[in-house]
């Protein structure tokens, strides 16, 4: 079998800048090991992991005592305790100073072509000291939940450093999210202060939401004040008190940093919602802070005075990514609004403009670029980014091609996943590795990432279920209101005694590199074999005719049927023609057993609110099954078009 060659492989001078090229000699130095490779790096990693996470905490640095114990029970995942005798603030690591002074800036901001600005890091930490000061007075104190309502801009990062750096759990939403998915989150966690916003811009449009918050505010009785920032510019008739009333009332001094416990609570995230009530994970502040810190520098190469941008919300887990940059003294790139507006160069000249290194955007985004036929090569200066990082879907190969060929030759194009789950990653980049096409290029340093089959033995060069077999610090505290921890348990250690089930349907690469095929709980599984809904999304939507496409599996004759839905180009209809090409091409590409029973055009495809189309919602929906908690979706009323459909009744 002849090798695969390479999209990209590093310069043996980038390789030599590396962060992770330090810290190989620093592990080295510290082990006994003859260490290399990033292979011979990763299996040290597994292999003696107290060490390794030990590692990391010194070689990047965080503010605090690390406590003399390093692991607790670390031989049951789902109980282990890292660094039990830890004291750190999460904030007061972000809010080191740079190195080029108070002057940097250390966040640059747009909200599509209405808003532009930046803050030093002089500016910042004076606002971040105003608002604890005040939050203070509130009574607000370590274990209070404060929320966030709001758009990414920089006064989002402000409201949680302030909050956090008194011990408090950060928790947030969107402004695109409707007050009853609001309430359904923070009605959980009981926010005694909730951060909003009167609107934000979205595809030129301004959005008015002070219904929604005053609705918001209303439903909270755990609310004892509620702060208003009007990126709108509204003066009147405010949901509650003004953010510059805020700053006004409080003085900037040097902050008082409230030291916790490694495994004391930072954020509540929230899944998706769209199967049940959202389950609240409570994430842990030693754990984020560590693995976020591994993941900037050693699997991305963020160094000092880098400039980080990911297009999100904070809605998002990359939104919590993304406000750790500030820990490896990077700047924030934050964008709020819609990424093809006015045009879909907006954020690539953005990034031009403000000298972006790595730039992060979603799968979909990708695809949308490249049936566009844009090509920010010929269009753009992006000489000083390093890294692309691409997540939320699985990234077709055909986007590594699209990449390489019309963005940027020399890059280090990073597909990773993790998720909302463990807020990071299990597999993701390096900077010292090739990129092949379609493969995320490794799996994370210290997570002890397998792929298990049915039964529960682990495979390489074929298909299963991506698992962790080593406890590692960025998991879970628990789930808040979860008392008994049943269902922490049950989402995660069900599966497999003592391993870690994620739920995704991946394959092991001889070269070390991870291919995805989707969620787990969305294969299909026509006479009984497997099939990932992304093996057939990446050939059907690379057809000119084909916008979107959603595959679920229909119950049907004591089988279960493959269904395909597709949103089309304007100006296409579906008739036999385009059909038997979408089969031909399944047939071809695939297997003939991926090859859909029905193919039924639709409007539109649901998504949740970070766009994650709904493959679970849309099947419930085709089987006459209720969805609950529609109003998590980002277009609900998307699922009607899949209702009582009279094609699939034969």
């Amino acid at each position: 079998m002849e090798p695969i060659t390479p999209l990209w492989s590093p310069s043996p001078e980038r390789m030599d800048a590396a962060l992770i090229d330090d810290f190989i000699q620093f592990a080295q130095d510290r082990s006994g090991h003859n260490l290399k490779t990033y292979q011979e790096l990763y299996q040290w990693s597994i292999d003696n992991s107290e060490m390794f996470w030990s590692a990391v905490w010194d070689f990047s640095n965080i503010i605090g005592e690390k406590g003399l114990r390093i692991l607790v029970d670390g031989h049951d995942i789902e109980r282990a305790q890292w660094f039990p005798d830890a004291q750190l603030n999460f904030a007061e690591n972000l809010l080191r100073e740079p190195a080029t002074g108070k002057d940097t800036i250390v966040i640059e901001f747009k909200a599509e072509d209405q808003i532009r600005s930046s803050l030093s890091y002089e500016q910042l930490y004076n606002q971040v000291s105003r608002v604890a000061n005040w939050l203070k007075e509130q009574g607000v104190v370590k274990g209070d939940r404060v929320a966030g309502y709001l758009p990414n801009m920089p006064e989002t990062i402000i409201a949680m450093l302030a909050a956090t750096s008194l011990g408090a759990i950060w928790t947030s939403t969107s402004p695109d999210f409707g007050e009853d998915s609001v309430i359904e989150r923070f009605g959980q966690t009981t926010p005694k202060v909730l951060f909003a916003t009167d609107g934000y811009f979205y595809n030129g449009k301004r959005i008015d939401i002070r219904a929604k918050v005053e609705a918001v505010k209303q439903a909270l009785p755990s609310l004892i004040q509620t702060v208003v920032i009007p990126l709108l510019g509204t003066t009147t008739d405010l949901p509650g008190l003004a953010w510059a009333n805020v700053l006004e009332t409080q003085p900037s001094e040097e902050i008082n940093f409230v030291r916790c416990g490694f495994n004391d609570p930072l954020y509540v995230l929230y899944s998706s919602g769209t199967t049940g009530k959202p389950k609240c994970i409570t994430h842990k502040i030693g754990g984020v802070l560590l693995q976020h810190l591994k993941e900037h520098q050693l699997q991305s190469d963020v160094r000092p005075g880098d400039k980080v941008f990911y297009f999100t919300t904070c809605g998002w887990m990359m939104w919590n990514w993304l406000a750790s940059g500030l820990a490896s003294q990077a700047t924030l790139v934050l964008y709020d609004g819609s990424p093809f507006y006015p045009n879909g160069n907006v954020l690539w000249d953005y990034a031009q403009e403000v000298g972006v290194t790595l730039f992060g955007t979603s799968a979909k985004y990708l695809e949308a670029l490249s049936k566009a036929g844009l090509e920010p090569l010929k269009t753009h200066d992006l000489s000083t980014v390093r890294t692309l990082c691409s997540t939320g879907s699985v990234l077709a190969p055909e986007s590594f091609d699209y990449v390489y060929r019309s963005i940027k030759q020399d890059v280090c194009l990073s597909s990773i996943s993790g998720g909302t789950d463990i807020v990071s990653c299990f597999v993701l980049g390096c900077p010292i590795l090739p990129v092949y096409r379609g493969e995320t290029q490794c799996r994370g340093l210290g997570m002890a990432v397998d792929v298990f089959n049915d039964e529960g033995k682990p495979v390489v060069g074929e298909k299963g279920e991506l698992v962790c077999t080593k406890t590692f610090p960025s998991q879970p505290a628990f789930f808040w209101g979860d008392e008994d921890g049943q269902k922490y348990h049950d989402a995660y250690f069900a599966r497999f005694p003592n391993v870690w089930h994620h739920g995704d349907y991946v394959e092991l690469t001889e070269q070390g590199g991870v291919i995805i095929f989707g969620r787990s709980d969305a294969t299909l599984n026509p006479g009984g074999v497997r099939i990932g809904t992304a093996e057939i999304y990446r050939h059907v939507e690379q057809l000119e005719e084909v916008l979107e496409s959603i595959a679920i599996g229909q119950d049907w004759d004591n089988d279960v049927r493959v269904v395909l839905f597709v949103v089309l180009r304007e100006g296409y209809s579906l008739d036999e023609a385009l059909k038997k090409k979408i089969r031909d091409t399944i047939r071809t590409k695939c297997t003939p057993r991926h090859v859909p029973a029905k193919i039924i055009q639709v409007a539109a495809i649901p998504r949740t609110k970070s766009g994650k189309i709904v493959e679970l919602a849309v099947r419930e929906v085709v089987h006459n099954r209720p969805v609950k908690n529609t109003h998590a979706l980002a277009n609900p009323e998307a699922l009607e078009l899949y209702r009582s459909l009279a094609e699939l009744q034969v």
